[in-house]
């Protein structure tokens, strides 16, 4: 999930870039979402935290016209900031 958000925003902001638009919010609906018994003191551990803010992304403006026009070197990310890492065995 993580990584499918990650990937959700940074093309919301590429298709903002190429239409002039600005990038404003994602809406995720998640139909199966459960948590094992054994994950309940690691998702309690994740309610406790505070949310940082949201970073800033920065893309180069090099008249990108396409999506296939854009590599790595056009994005900057100012500002992210992350919690430690909540580990938590498989479950069986």
């Amino acid at each position: 999930l993580p990584f499918n958000i990650c990937s959700t925003a940074l093309m919301t902001y590429i298709f903002a870039h190429l239409t002039g638009l600005e990038a404003d919010e994602i809406v995720i609906s998640i139909g199966d979402a459960h948590i094992y018994k054994n994950h309940v003191d690691q998702v309690k551990e994740q309610l406790r935290r505070t949310p940082y803010a949201f970073p800033k992304v920065i893309i180069a403006q090099r008249g990108q016209e396409k999506v296939e026009d854009f590599v790595l070197g056009d994005f900057q990310i100012l500002g992210y900031e992350s919690h430690s890492a909540i580990r938590a065995e498989m479950a069986a």
